[in-house]
């Protein structure tokens, strides 16, 4: 079976308007995952096939279909949870304490 690619589901305004839209339901850890992933992938050191899996994974984060519909209370992001954990244990060699303290610097100006 052929795992579909949503790295063409990605933008950036696309991202960042949905970052916003479900920033609360997504929860700390999982936009901290999402931010660590998206500034690794815009930094010109990572490589390639990372920057495919980043895209992928947050391509699955904001498209609007997925495994489990969002919009189902409690369990609806859970598997754009597990996508993004995926991705990341994938390319984590490639994700910077810089990445890190860009990621942690946007959600603390997100949540205040």
């Amino acid at each position: 079976m052929m795992t579909p690619n949503y790295s063409s589901q990605f933008s950036t305004s696309m991202f960042w308007s949905s970052l916003a839209k479900y920033m609360k339901r997504l929860g700390r850890k999982s936009l901290l995952l999402a931010l660590k992933l998206y500034y690794a992938a815009q930094d010109p050191a990572t490589p390639v096939w990372a920057k495919g899996i980043i895209f992928s994974a947050l391509g699955y984060l904001i498209s609007p279909i997925d495994s489990i519909p969002d919009m189902l209370p409690v369990i609806g992001l859970t598997d754009d949870l597990a996508v993004l954990t995926a991705a990341l244990a994938t390319v984590a060699a490639h994700v910077t304490e810089s990445h890190r303290l860009k990621a942690e610097a946007r959600l603390q100006a997100m949540f205040g």
